[in-house]
Parts: C-alpha cells; structure tokens; sequence
C-alpha cells in the first residue's frame, strides 16, 4: 500500500522513499572489486548493493571506484565494514556510501555506536571529511552537510547468538534504520557452521524475527528463491539480498550450460 504522504520531500536515498511507500528492496553483496560489475549490477533492477570490505578482497580505492560507478543509477551504495570501531565508516561515508553495515552488534551499546559513527555531531561522533561523497550523490558540500544524517543508513548486522538477548534493545535503538540477520553467521555461533537450515537455527532466527516485529526499524536478510522471498516479505522483512556478486554470476553460468552438449 503507498503511502504517499510519508516523505514529503523526496529523499536522495531512494531506499528511504522505498520504504516510506511501503515497499520492499532488493539488493547483492559485491565482492568482486570492480567497476564494470558495478556497471552491470546497476542496471540490472536492484535497489542496492553492499560493498563487502569485511569478507571481499575490496580496499578503499576498489570501494570508491564501485560507489562512484554506481551514481546517477538506481542503486544504491551501503558498504559492510570488518570492523565495530568508528573509524571503519569513516571513509567509506567520505568517498559515498549511503550507508555502512557494521558486523556483529550483539547489545544495545554496539547498536548506538553504529549510530553514532554514521552521524555528524550532536547526533554522533563522525568526523569532517567528504571530500567526495557530494560529487557522487550530485549536490554540493553545504547541501552534502545539511542532508547527510537524514539520507545515510545506520545499518547493524545480527550474526550471533549472543545478540539475542538483547535484540528487542537493539531494534529499538534512536537513530538505528535497518538490521539484517546473518543466518550463515548466526549457525557457527552456534556450533551449527554451514547449517543456516538447522531447525535450531531457524527457532533463533524466528527469536530475532519476533524482537524486531513492531519496532521502526527495517527487518533485512537473505533470500536465494522468489519463493523463500515472498515467506520472508510475509515475515516482515522489507530489505532482501538475493545473492552474492560471484553466486549469482556462477548461477548464471551454470543455467546457461544446463543441456548442453558434452
């Protein structure tokens, strides 16, 4: 249902006037480090990608190359740091994210530094520096300035069980705008590594789920088929990857050989 009214002004994060009209987002984990990939991505229908600097072999200047190859197209840059300190956004924010994933906040004090890291004093603690993030959001410095604390996403990754107890804490962070939950992660937490389907792991995640519901903050996570995507849009979750860069390239890959010739 669209809710039209809900943004009045509409936000150069089109994520956000996504999800003000009720929609959901569909998004890929890059960790190729590369420019033309980006190219394609962006053209491909999603709504954004995360730059993965925690997992891919991804540094700042690969990173900037791919946030700058996706302005002026419908997707939208969020990067995933390695690390729960600050400094780790600060400059992914500067060269253009849109929004920094932070791994593995397990308690509400982990949950406010995210918030604080991607947010300019009084809200936060960022630092001055975007010598680029303007040019590639197409808007000057003073406009960058004024505009970055709404339009940024604070973004926490839930990965382990030890997040659990303090999920409905957590979700209901100020300032906190999306949490996505790691089921690959969240199973070697729990002895269960490379099991996400386990039922125990399912019985945490639906734990998650039930802590999130009824808070403001958007319900992200993993979905590999249509079909386990719409049970999990029926779930509440409005923020959807649907594959890393070299899966969906190699899904491809193997679609287009299926009854070939030998």
């Amino acid at each position: 249902m669209s809710h039209p009214a809900a943004h009045q002004v509409p936000r150069l994060n089109r994520l956000r006037n996504l999800w003000a009209d009720g929609g959901c987002a569909f998004g890929v984990v890059a960790t190729i480090p590369s420019v033309q990939t980006v190219q394609v991505l962006a053209r491909s229908g999603l709504d954004f990608m995360i730059v993965d600097m925690e997992h891919g072999p991804i540094d700042l200047q690969a990173a900037h190359g791919m946030i700058a190859a996706s302005s002026g197209t419908p997707l939208v840059p969020l990067v995933r740091v390695s690390g729960k300190e600050a400094w780790h956004a600060k400059v992914p924010l500067d060269i253009g994210a849109m929004g920094v994933c932070f791994p593995m906040t397990n308690s509400r004090q982990d949950a406010e530094n995210v918030v604080k890291a991607t947010r300019y004093p009084p809200l936060g603690e960022r630092l001055w520096g975007p010598f680029y993030a303007p040019l590639g959001w197409g808007i000057t410095m003073s406009e960058y300035l004024s505009r970055a604390d709404e339009e940024v996403l604070a973004v926490a990754v839930l990965e382990s069980i030890d997040a659990l107890e303090s999920v409905a804490d957590i979700a209901r962070t100020p300032g906190l705008d999306l949490v996505f939950i790691g089921p690959r992660d969240l199973a070697t937490s729990m002895g269960l590594r490379g099991h996400p389907e386990h039922p125990d792991v399912q019985a945490a995640i639906a734990k998650f789920e039930k802590a999130i519901e009824g808070s403001t903050v958007i319900l992200g996570g993993v979905a590999t088929s249509a079909e386990q995507g719409l049970a999990m849009r029926h779930r509440g979750y409005r923020a959807l990857v649907v594959g890393f860069d070299w899966s969906l390239l190699q899904r491809g890959v193997t679609a287009a050989l299926e009854g070939m010739p030998r």
